[in-house]
């Protein structure tokens, strides 16, 4: 409204309302030249949709440049370390060309600001002003100033304290300053912090505030590191809002994919100071992920089924409870499994503590995907069957072992799905009663590893050759369009003594994954000569298979195929031919042209003769 300034005929009219009828009084004076529609901006405030005008008032400011110099010094000398270190440019452009802070804010909400105006005898004539955690702390400074007797009253500001200003007290305020500060407080034990996380885009209006008032109450930076992550935006890169349209609302997609999927995939698909293109097909992907793992488990829970209690507890194994020889004792796919996971253990730990955030979480997934899931969990099928014929447990106690393990290096990454799965385990005793409080996995001394969790580089080596050998039988089979419930007979050329050892030990195992005969799968001596009418398949130095190809293929429609091939190939070959032969296309085409016609006819040439050859061995 108008105030007293504003005349006996407009004083204590709306805005709106004086605007108008000043426009009629000019109108009745003859004062209005012309009328005519004038299209304006107008800004509205966000929360409540008021129109938002200028208006001239006392308003407290900050002098910043004292406090800025400290936040500046912090950075330089090593106590506050930004990540990306890049930002440290936006860091000290802002502290070194920083003006004085205004503080006042007009809003409903907020911490007033804590000074009181004082105004003498029964007129509203104001005194000064003091500063006062109460209105009874400020009446007594006043009349500690005017006298105790002074009739007097003190009114607080009605202005609140800039969001940044009060947000700047958090990290102190929060566990007990301007308290006292005796060791066993909350101040001595969680003051300073250690690692800021926070957006790239308030550095300085949130994260410099934070600096600059620590240093100057406290004499601390209120932590070491601060870690700035990218901006959320959509899978096209462009900047989320509601007029684009392009909003992915976080509950909905919690609603469609689930909580642990969509921290996952905002956390993995992160580069320190990076925005995030967020597509829901990386969320979805994420999602498929937590099936696996949920798969994962109920195959884990499955195995377990039947147990009693006793025989479940014996299956949990804490990680300084493996030795080097208790991992010489495992078969090979648990000894490479088991290595592994300690392996993984290190790096994970190791990009942590390097806030390496998107790595970390990535090779968990990848570990237990394409290496837990689709190779272990395969291989141990036979294994414990066979085990339990034995009355031993040493598979299932690795798979245990390793579920486990993965499970917390997983938790902060998918800490819903996590908790669910790990309840679901068997634990040592005097573990934890949630994954959330228990042990971290140790990490794997590379220095020092017989300090640190065992690791059988030779196993990794042997296994390593033992997938080469499977994937080579899975890829024929699948380029011969072999059944998959056909089984089909396996020869192997293994000229290394110790893989020879190491896969005389594993053949039913190679037979489950290769869809063998088991019966027929054999290690071919050394002495023994090339297998003829085979497909023969060098997988690398040392290791050959060798498929006999009437069990790989019906060999009358085999021909047939290659014949159809051939016919095909020598037609494509002709044409290219003439084409080559031709002057005028060798005088006119480009020479860039004319060398593709060439290179395509030595190509056809050269997948002719292998059909030929394919032939001619069936014949």
């Amino acid at each position: 409204t108008v105030n007293e300034a504003g005349g006996q005929r407009y004083a204590g009219l709306d805005r709106f309302v004086c605007r108008q009828r000043i426009w009629e009084d000019m109108q009745q004076a003859g004062l209005a030249l012309e009328q005519r529609p004038h299209v304006q901006r107008v800004p509205r405030s966000q929360r409540g949709g008021e129109i938002i005008e200028p208006l001239v008032s006392a308003q407290w400011f900050v002098k910043a440049d004292g406090m800025a110099s400290k936040a500046v010094a912090a950075v330089t000398d090593g106590q506050l370390r930004i990540l990306p270190e890049r930002f440290e440019k936006v860091w000290f452009n802002w502290l070194t060309n920083i003006h004085d802070w205004c503080i006042s804010r007009q809003l409903w909400w907020g911490h007033r600001i804590p000074v009181y105006y004082i105004s003498l005898g029964p007129g509203p004539e104001e005194a000064g002003y003091v500063v006062a955690r109460s209105q009874q702390e400020a009446e007594q400074l006043a009349r500690d100033r005017h006298g105790q007797d002074a009739q007097l009253t003190v009114q607080q500001d009605e202005d609140v304290l800039d969001t940044w200003f009060s947000s700047g007290l958090w990290p102190f305020a929060t566990v007990g300053w301007p308290g006292p500060s005796p060791a066993a407080s909350d101040l001595a034990r969680f003051y300073p912090a250690a690692v800021l996380e926070t957006g790239y885009d308030i550095l300085f209006f949130w994260v410099a505030r934070m600096v600059m008032m620590g240093l100057e109450l406290t004499g601390q930076t209120p932590f070491h590191t601060v870690y700035m992550h990218g901006l959320v935006r959509d899978g096209q890169g462009r900047k989320m809002s509601k007029t684009t349209g392009n909003v992915l609302d976080p509950l909905d997609t919690v609603d469609q994919f689930g909580c642990d999927a969509l921290r996952y995939a905002l956390v993995t698909g992160s580069t320190p100071g990076q925005d995030i293109p967020l597509a829901l097909d990386k969320v979805e992907a994420a999602r498929n992920f937590c099936n696996k793992l949920w798969n994962a488990g109920k195959f884990v829970d499955n195995c377990l089924a039947g147990l009693t209690a006793a025989d479940r507890a014996a299956l949990a194994v804490a990680p300084r409870d493996w030795t080097p020889a208790d991992l010489a004792a495992l078969p090979l796919p648990a000894r490479a499994i088991l290595s592994r996971c300690h392996q993984l253990v290190d790096t994970v730990t190791a990009a942590l503590e390097q806030l390496q955030f998107g790595d970390a979480g990535r090779q968990v997934q990848e570990f237990l995907w394409d290496e837990f899931a689709d190779w272990f969990i395969e291989a141990s099928k036979p294994r414990i069957k066979a085990e339990d014929l034995l009355g031993r447990g040493d598979t299932r106690k690795v798979l245990l072992y390793v579920w486990e393990t993965c499970l917390k290096l997983l938790h902060p990454f998918m800490p819903f799905l996590t908790e669910s799965l790990w309840q679901l385990l068997p634990h040592t005793a005097g573990a934890a009663d949630s994954i959330m409080v228990s042990q971290w996995p140790l990490p794997y001394s590379k220095g020092a590893p017989q300090a640190g969790l065992p690791v059988d580089l030779e196993a990794l080596r042997l296994f390593g050759s033992f997938q080469a050998a499977v994937r080579a039988v899975r890829n024929a089979r699948s380029e011969y369009n072999v059944d998959a419930g056909k089984k089909i007979t396996v020869l192997l050329k293994l000229d290394k003594e110790d893989f020879r050892k190491a896969m005389q030990d594993e053949l039913a195992v190679f037979a489950f994954l290769t869809r063998a005969d088991e019966a027929s799968l054999r290690i071919l001596q050394p002495d023994e000569q090339r297998q003829e009418n085979c497909l023969h398949l060098i997988v690398e130095d040392g290791l050959e298979v060798f498929l006999p190809q009437n069990a790989l293929v019906d060999r009358d429609k085999e021909m047939q195929r290659l014949q159809r091939q051939a016919d095909k190939l020598r037609k494509d070959i002709d044409v290219l031919s003439q084409r080559l032969a031709s002057s005028g296309f060798r005088d006119r085409a480009p020479k860039e042209v004319v060398q593709q016609a060439s290179d395509g006819l030595r190509d056809l040439q050269e997948q002719l003769a292998a059909v030929q050859r394919d032939l001619l061995q069936l014949q």
